[in-house]
């Protein structure tokens, strides 16, 4: 019996041997592999666990390695003593790294065709550039002279000898208009309250207009400038509801910007804003009344808070206005439209207010009106 039990445990023990030899941990995980393949992955897989895990104090350090190998290599230091598979042990470790390492170029080089894409898109800005030579293009196709105004005979054609000197003006004195004032505003009829303020040093001149309407709200036109020997020198045009929006002249360039982000446009001397271009209109008749006969033409290139175009005025003749004011005598011109979405315009002027304006009424092309009756005057 002593016998027989030695026996046994003596084949236990070589048993055992062979198997841990043999690689018994990759056994535990599944099915034993062929004795071809036995060989190399053991003493790797064995190696790999028993080197680098074993000395750290802190076992949480190297999680990557399969928790199941670092037990037994460590129980058996005999079989660990080869030193060399370690270094090839070391190699199936790095290869997860640098996929990772890979994949994090990838998604840096993401961002920066992200980054990239944004740069063809640039030159869509570019036709931006066009429109405002294109829309600046009229006007300096249009006759200019040496005031930059216009004034045609009945039946004669419009421009002048661009050596004619400048036509002559006298500016008003100042004073304050108060007008009553009816019209028409998307199909819905208002009246109102209006006053003009015209004022100037001799040097330097301010022209402000303002209409007040219940349920309509209040708008604002201004302008300012200076005063030349050829009458007003518009620098900005401002035009108030809701939002302002705003023109400003640089007579330097023969420019004019807009707040309202429009193109600029280009004007020559004696151009006006939609405010001064009537007080202008009274200084050229106030010099020279004799001259503007019915049928006369004044051209005269006109800003709005938007845009710029020439106007062209034509001396319809005299009549006498019934106005709140009493009946006054006065000279009418006419403003026709020349193309869609045109403004008609239509002045009566005053010789015995020095030719300011006694009624204004403005008509747009939707069928919206504004006319404005002088109701008094004053000094301001």
């Amino acid at each position: 019996m002593p016998r027989r039990a030695l026996a046994l445990i003596t084949a236990l023990v070589v048993a055992l041997h062979w198997l841990v030899l043999s690689g018994v941990p990759l056994a535990w995980d599944g099915a034993q592999p062929p004795p071809s393949e036995r060989t190399g992955p053991v003493f790797s897989t064995r190696s790999v666990a028993a080197a680098p895990l074993a000395p750290p104090p802190a076992p949480k350090a190297a999680p990557a390695p399969a928790p199941t190998a670092a037990p037994k290599p460590a129980m058996r230091k005999k079989p660990a003593p080869p030193p060399a598979t370690p270094a090839a042990a070391d190699s199936p470790v790095a290869p997860p790294e640098s996929p990772m390492q890979g994949g994090g170029a990838e998604a840096s080089a993401a961002p920066a065709a992200d980054v990239a894409t944004p740069g063809p898109a640039a030159p869509a800005s570019a036709p931006q550039v066009e429109p405002p030579v294109a829309s600046a293009a009229p006007l300096a196709e249009e006759p200019t002279t040496a005031a930059g105004i216009d004034i045609a005979a009945p039946g004669a054609g419009m421009g002048r000898n661009a050596g004619a000197p400048p036509p002559p003006v006298r500016i008003p004195a100042p004073t304050r208009l108060s007008f009553d004032v009816s019209g028409q505003a998307k199909k819905f009829a208002y009246n109102a309250r209006a006053e003009l303020l015209w004022q100037h040093d001799g040097s330097r001149y301010e022209a402000r207009q303002e209409v007040s309407a219940f349920l309509v709200g209040t708008r604002t036109q201004r302008s300012v400038g200076a005063i030349t020997a050829q009458g007003l020198l518009p620098e900005k045009f401002s035009d108030k509801s809701r939002s302002e929006q705003a023109a400003h002249f640089d007579h330097a360039k023969g420019r004019v910007t807009f707040s309202a982000n429009t193109p600029d446009a280009a004007v020559g001397p004696g151009a006006q804003d939609r405010l001064s271009l009537f007080l202008q209109l009274g200084a050229l008749l106030a010099a020279d009344p004799g001259r503007f006969v019915p049928g006369t033409q004044v051209t005269i290139t006109t800003v709005s808070a938007r845009t710029a175009d020439r106007w062209t005025f034509t001396v319809e003749g005299p009549e006498t206005l019934d106005l709140p004011a009493g009946p006054t005598p006065a000279l009418k011109l006419l403003r026709l439209p020349r193309k869609d979405y045109d403004q008609k315009a239509e002045l009566w002027v005053s010789p015995a207010l020095h030719y300011l304006p006694v009624r204004i009424r403005l008509t747009q092309a939707n069928g919206d009106f504004a006319d404005l009756l002088l109701r008094s005057s004053s000094a301001p």
